[in-house]
């Protein structure tokens, strides 16, 4: 959301493809983190704007996300060309790697960085990464699957590393450095923060606090109870993100991760580095609003 916008690249992912991208009034841009509530969300989007819990396509169709390597940019351009609805589009990338529209809204789903560790720790063993080199062009085969290390020491692991978060925007340093940023957009009237706790709490008054600032009707309990997780799950062949049938199963895709999983994980030292880690990242009135949980 930039003049100039970052350019974030990874194996499957590039932001570039952002560039040029024609526009319309009223799109709303879904920006979160990787395992941050970003299906959820592209869900509640679709029901706001299409008013049915039967949708009619699958959710990735719906809600395509742009930057994605494994799918043609000119391929995921025409769809989304041809939509009639109001479109919502998924992305990994942070608010200054998307081109910047005031007729666009962009929304940003946080969660809890160790419950987000914890959840993409999971998400690494439903991988078929062999397919996933093949749909992204990797002439270099991916090494097989080593035995996996326990979450718990992951979740350490996670905690201590410290790459370039703009190069790893799925590490510690990446999440904050994402949050920090939508975190001081948050005064533009089209920039919406929602935090994945809040969703959990209270589902049908985040969606009606979405709808009004996105200009949309308030769901009825219909579309709340469609947005469940527990109805998301049951319909995980339609809804889970895997066009491109890169994940082993879809329904261990919908994990049930509960608020505040990560930090039960630690020991009193362990957390007490990571709460020191994250206050050189982010600003205090940021983590507080993240953390509040643990309050």
């Amino acid at each position: 959301m930039s003049d100039a916008p970052i350019r974030y690249r990874s194996a499957d992912e590039d932001s570039a493809r952002w560039l040029g991208f024609p526009f319309r009034p009223g799109d709303i841009v879904i920006s979160t983190r990787s395992k941050s509530g970003t299906t959820w969300m592209q869900m509640i989007c679709a029901l706001l704007v299409l008013r049915t819990p039967e949708l009619p396509a699958p959710l990735i169709e719906l809600s395509p996300w742009l930057d994605w390597l494994v799918e043609p940019q000119e391929r995921v351009y025409a769809r989304l060309a041809a939509q009639r609805h109001r479109r919502f589009i998924k992305t990994h990338t942070p608010l200054d790697g998307v081109p910047g529209d005031p007729r666009v809204h962009y929304v940003v789903v946080a969660r809890h960085p160790l419950d987000m560790a914890v959840s993409l720790h999971h998400q690494g063993a439903n991988l078929d990464r062999a397919r996933l080199a093949e749909l992204t062009g990797r002439s270099v085969p991916p090494a097989p699957d080593g035995p996996r290390q326990p979450v718990e020491r992951a979740l350490v692991r996670w905690i201590d590393a410290d790459p370039d978060p703009s190069a790893e925007l799925d590490s510690l340093p990446g999440v904050m450095w994402h949050l920090r940023d939508a975190w001081a957009r948050r005064h533009l009237p089209n920039v919406h923060l929602v935090h994945y706790d809040d969703l959990q709490a209270d589902l049908s008054g985040q969606m009606r606090r979405l709808a009004e600032r996105l200009d949309l009707e308030p769901p009825g309990p219909d579309l709340v109870a469609a947005a469940t997780f527990a109805r998301m799950r049951a319909r995980a062949d339609r809804l889970a993100p895997d066009s491109a049938g890169v994940l082993k199963d879809r329904n261990a895709f919908f994990r049930s991760g509960r608020s505040g999983q990560g930090s039960a994980l630690l020991d009193d030292e362990t957390r007490a580095r990571y709460h020191s880690r994250v206050a050189a990242l982010a600003p205090p009135d940021l983590l507080a609003w993240l953390h509040r949980a643990e309050a």
